[in-house]
C-alpha cells in the first residue's frame, strides 16, 4: 500500500488490495472483493500519530475524495482515536453511488466527541465489486456559532418549563403512540377499571397537538396492557390485551390472542388474524425487514407465555407456530428487546413486574441461530422492574442506557442506578453509569427531599432532537409515593443535568414522549388506590427558549430508501440532522425508540442528507426529520417515509438482507460489533406450553377492595412490621375504606375479623397482640 494507508476489514470474503493509476499523480488505492459471505474490506488512513490527522473537540470537518466504483456496496467509514480508549469505529458517513469514471464527493463529520484527538477514514466495500479512491481532502468547518438569546426567564432557559394543559385527557390511557400525521393515539381499553371491563366500555382517543382537541375512538377490545408498534406504512399494530381481571383464590390477569391494526387515516381499528398465544404485557420490536417480533406476557390461563410471535410484513399476518423460531423461554412482561445493527436483539434487563430474566438480567438473542447469550454487568438486576432503557443517540453508536427501577415483589425503595453498555465492543458488558439525580418524594404528607439511595421506578425516558435524553416521572414504591424529578442525560459527557420537574404525579401507567414540534408530552398516573390522573403536562426543553428556530424550508422527496442521498433546504446553517422514530410507549417501555444520524453534505442552504444503508439501524417506517443548529435548537420536524423494499421479506433475522437503491442491489453495511460474546450460550429448550407464575404477579393483593385497587402484597420495608404502620401507610396513600374479599386476611389488616380493614378496633386489637 502507499505510505500512510493500511489494509483493514473483517468477515468471510475473497479480496485484493492494489495500487492503480490515480485521479492525479500515479497511484490510487483499489479494494476489490470477488466473493463475500460477510464483513467488509477497506483501505484506511493508517491509525498512528504520523499519518492520522489531528482534530479539535467540538469541530466538524468536510472530508472529500475522488472515487470510482463497480458496486453499490461502498461507503465512507470514519474512525476516531480516543485518548483513553484508543482507536474506535465512529460512524459510516455516506453510501457511494456506482461510478465508472472519477467522481468527487464530500461529506461533513459530526462534531468531534470529547476525548478525540485524531481521525482516520476510508472507503469500505461490503459487497462484491471494487472501489478505487484518490486525492483525499479534509477541511475544518468554520461556520460561527450563532449567539443564543434567552426568550424566557433565566431559570426557564436553563431548565425548561412544564405547562399543565387546560383540557384533560378524556380516557384512562396507558398506551401512547405518535402517529405519522402528528396526532397522538392514546389507548385505554378498560383503563384498569373492572367496572368498565364488565360494562364492555373500551376506549381510545386521538389527541391533536395543533388545537388541543381529543376525539374518543370506538375500541373493539380491552387493549389494557397490550403491545403496540408502528408498521412501515404508518398504521399501528396492537397485539393482545386483557381477557380477564384476577379472581381471588383463582386466576390472575389473562391475555387474549386477538390483534388489531389502527389506521391513522380513518381513525378506526380492524382485526388481524389471531396470535398463536395470549400475551398480556408483550414486547413488540420491529425488525429491519419490517416484520414485528414479540415475546413474553401472560397467556389466556394466566401462565407466562413462552411463545415467540412474528408478524410478517409481507403477508400482513401473524405467522403460525411452525414458521417461527422458538426457544421456549419465558422473557417476562414487557421485556425490552432492542434491535441491534446486525439483526440480533439485545434484552436490556428492563421489564415489568418481578425479577429480570435470564440469570444475568440481560442477554443477546440471535433469532437466526436461535441462541441466547448472557450479558454481564447489570447492577441489581432484580430491582429493574419498570426501569427504562433507550438506544442512545445516535443509533449508529450502538450504546444502551438503562436507568432506575424497583421490584413489586419485595417492594424496596426504588433505586438510582443507571447502566450503560457499548454494543460495539467484541464482548460488551454493562458498566455503571452516573446515579439518577434526586428530587422530592411524597410519602403521604407532601413532597420532601429524597435521601440516601432513594431513586424511582416507572421511569420515562425520551430521546430529544439535540441528541440528549430527558428522563422524567416515577415513584419510590409499587404504585405509591410519586417522585418529582426530571433531568437531561448527555450521552457524550455521560452526565445528568437536573431540570424542571413535572408538577403532576407520573407513576404507574404514565407515559412521556416527543412531539414533532420538539416538546415532550406526559400523561397518566394510576396509584394503588385506583384513581387516575387525567391531567396532561407539556415540557418545553431549554433548546426551545434559545431564540429563533431553524426551518426546513423544503424536503425534495418524502419517500426515502436505504443508502440514499436526500436533499433538503434550510433557512440558515445547521450542524446536524436526524431521523427520530415516533413513540409507541407504555409502562416505561419503547424498545423501538431511536435517533438515527444523517451525515451532511453542505452547499450553502442546500443540505444533502446521507441515509444509512442498514435497515437494522433505521427499520422501515415513518420518521420525524429534525435539523439542528449549533446551539442545539431543532427545527419543527418534517415527516419522511423510509421504506423497506420488497426484498426485505424474510421472516428470519434481517442480517445481510439486500435492499434496492438506484436500480442496483445494495447490502446493509453491518459491522463486526459484539462478535466475541463470552457469556453463557443457551439454545432452544424443550418444547413446553407455558411458565407457571404466581397469580399475584401484578404486585397487588386482591383480598382487599375492588379489583382496580392495588394493596401491595409486600409493604415498604419501614411499615411492614405492625398493622398500625401498614394501616397508616394505606391512609397516607388515600386508599379509603377497604373491605375484605372472602375470608382470608393475609396482610393482617383486620384483626377484629369484621370484614373491614384498618378500623379503630383493628388497631386496638393489633396493639394488644
Amino acid at each position: 500500500m502507499p505510505y500512510c494507508w493500511e489494509k483493514s476489514g473483517w468477515g468471510d470474503s475473497d479480496f485484493t488490495f492494489s495500487t492503480v493509476a490515480g485521479h492525479s499523480g500515479t497511484k490510487a488505492m483499489k479494494v476489490d472483493v470477488t466473493r463475500r459471505v460477510s464483513g467488509d474490506r477497506k483501505a484506511l488512513i493508517t491509525e498512528d500519530t504520523t499519518c492520522a490527522p489531528v482534530v479539535s473537540v467540538g469541530k466538524q470537518y468536510d472530508l472529500g475524495l475522488w472515487y470510482k466504483t463497480t458496486t453499490p456496496d461502498a461507503s465512507i467509514t470514519l474512525f476516531r482515536h480516543d485518548a483513553t480508549l484508543g482507536w474506535q469505529y465512529w460512524t459510516d458517513l455516506k453510501t457511494l453511488d456506482m461510478q465508472a469514471s472519477w467522481t468527487q464527493t464530500t461529506v461533513r463529520t459530526p462534531a468531534v466527541p470529547a476525548g478525540t484527538d485524531r481521525i482516520t477514514w476510508g472507503v469500505s466495500v461490503y459487497g462484491t465489486g471494487s472501489a478505487t479512491t484518490d486525492d483525499y481532502t479534509m477541511e475544518q468547518v468554520s461556520d460561527p456559532v450563532p449567539p443564543a438569546s434567552c426568550t424566557g426567564t433565566a431559570n426557564e432557559c436553563a431548565n425548561g418549563k412544564w405547562t399543565v394543559l387546560p383540557t384533560q385527557n378524556p380516557v384512562r390511557s396507558m398506551h401512547s403512540v405518535v402517529l405519522n400525521n402528528g396526532k397522538v393515539l392514546l389507548i385505554a381499553g378498560s383503563g384498569n377499571s373492572e367496572e368498565q371491563f364488565n360494562a364492555g366500555t373500551f376506549t381510545s382517543a386521538v389527541y391533536n397537538p395543533a388545537n388541543g382537541s381529543y376525539k374518543v375512538i370506538p375500541t373493539p377490545k380491552d387493549m389494557f396492557c397490550s403491545g403496540h408498534v408502528q408498521l412501515q406504512d404508518g398504521r399501528v399494530l396492537v397485539m393482545s390485551g386483557n381477557k380477564a381481571y384476577p379472581v381471588v383464590g383463582g386466576h390472575g390477569y389473562e391475555g387474549y390472542k386477538d390483534s388489531y391494526i389502527f389506521d391513522p387515516v380513518t381513525e378506526t381499528y380492524s382485526k388481524t388474524n389471531d396470535l398463536v398465544d395470549g400475551h398480556w404485557y408483550p414486547s413488540a420490536t420491529v425488525l429491519g425487514n419490517g416484520d414485528v417480533i414479540s415475546f413474553g406476557g401472560l397467556r389466556e390461563d394466566s401462565t407466562g407465555s413462552v411463545t415467540a410471535e412474528l408478524f410478517s410484513d409481507a403477508e400482513q399476518q401473524w405467522l403460525p407456530l411452525w414458521k417461527v423460531n422458538q426457544t421456549w423461554s419465558y422473557w417476562g412482561l414487557y421485556p425490552s428487546m432492542i434491535l441491534m445493527q446486525d439483526g440480533r436483539l439485545f434484552y436490556s434487563g428492563s421489564h415489568v413486574f418481578g425479577n429480570g430474566t435470564p440469570g444475568t438480567g440481560s442477554a443477546v438473542y440471535d433469532y437466526a441461530a436461535n441462541t441466547t447469550t448472557a450479558i454481564s454487568g447489570l447492577q441489581n438486576k432484580d430491582e429493574r422492574d419498570q426501569s427504562a432503557s433507550v438506544l442512545l443517540p445516535p443509533a449508529q453508536d450502538q450504546r444502551v442506557l438503562t436507568l432506575g427501577g424497583g421490584n413489586i415483589d419485595s417492594n424496596p425503595e426504588a433505586g438510582r442506578l443507571t447502566d450503560v453498555i457499548d454494543l460495539k465492543a467484541a464482548n460488551p458488558a454493562y458498566v455503571a453509569g452516573p446515579k439518577l439525580p434526586q428530587g422530592t418524594v411524597d410519602l403521604g404528607n407532601g413532597p420532601i427531599a429524597e435521601t440516601g439511595n432513594q431513586g424511582k421506578m416507572y421511569v420515562s425516558a425520551v430521546l430529544l432532537p439535540d441528541g440528549k435524553v430527558l428522563e422524567t416521572g416515577g415513584a419510590l414504591h409499587n404504585r405509591a409515593n410519586p417522585v418529582f424529578e426530571s433531568s437531561i442525560y448527555d450521552p457524550a459527557a455521560n452526565t445528568f443535568d437536573p431540570v424542571a420537574a413535572d408538577p403532576q404525579a407520573r407513576g404507574y401507567h404514565s407515559s412521556s414522549f416527543l412531539l414533532p414540534d420538539g416538546r415532550v408530552m406526559s400523561t397518566g398516573d394510576n396509584p394503588g388506590n385506583g384513581t387516575w390522573n387525567h391531567n396532561v403536562s407539556i415540557y418545553t426543553p431549554p433548546y426551545l427558549l434559545k431564540g429563533t428556530r431553524p426551518t426546513i424550508t423544503s424536503v425534495i422527496d418524502g419517500e426515502w430508501s436505504y443508502g440514499d442521498t436526500q436533499r433538503i433546504t434550510v433557512d440558515r446553517p445547521i450542524v446536524k440532522a436526524e431521523l427520530i422514530r415516533p413513540a409507541a410507549v407504555t409502562h416505561s417501555s419503547d424498545p423501538n425508540q431511536r435517533f438515527v444520524d444523517l451525515p451532511l453534505s453542505v452547499n450553502g442552504n442546500n443540505i444533502d442528507l446521507n441515509v444509512t444503508s442498514n435497515p437494522n439501524l433505521a427499520p422501515p417506517g415513518w420518521y420525524m426529520l429534525f435539523a439542528v443548529d449549533a446551539n442545539g435548537v431543532p427545527s419543527v420536524a418534517k415527516w419522511v417515509h423510509l421504506t423497506g423494499p420488497a426484498a426485505l421479506t424474510s421472516a428470519a433475522s434481517s442480517m445481510s438482507m439486500p435492499v434496492k437503491s438506484s436500480g442496483a442491489t445494495l447490502e446493509a453495511h453491518i459491522h463486526s460489533f459484539a462478535q466475541g460474546l463470552k457469556g453463557k450460550v443457551s439454545g432452544p429448550g424443550a418444547k413446553r406450553a407455558s411458565q407457571q407464575l404466581s397469580p399475584t404477579l401484578s404486585g397487588c393483593d386482591r383480598h382487599y377492595g375492588s379489583i382496580n385497587v392495588c394493596v401491595p402484597t409486600v409493604f415498604p420495608a419501614e411499615v411492614r412490621k405492625t398493622t398500625a404502620a401498614r394501616c397508616a401507610w394505606l391512609r397516607a396513600n388515600d386508599y379509603g375504606r377497604l373491605k375484605i374479599n372472602g375470608q382470608d386476611d393475609p396482610l393482617g389488616l383486620d384483626p377484629s375479623r369484621n370484614g373491614v380493614v384498618c378500623e379503630k378496633q383493628d388497631l386496638r386489637k393489633s396493639a394488644k397482640q
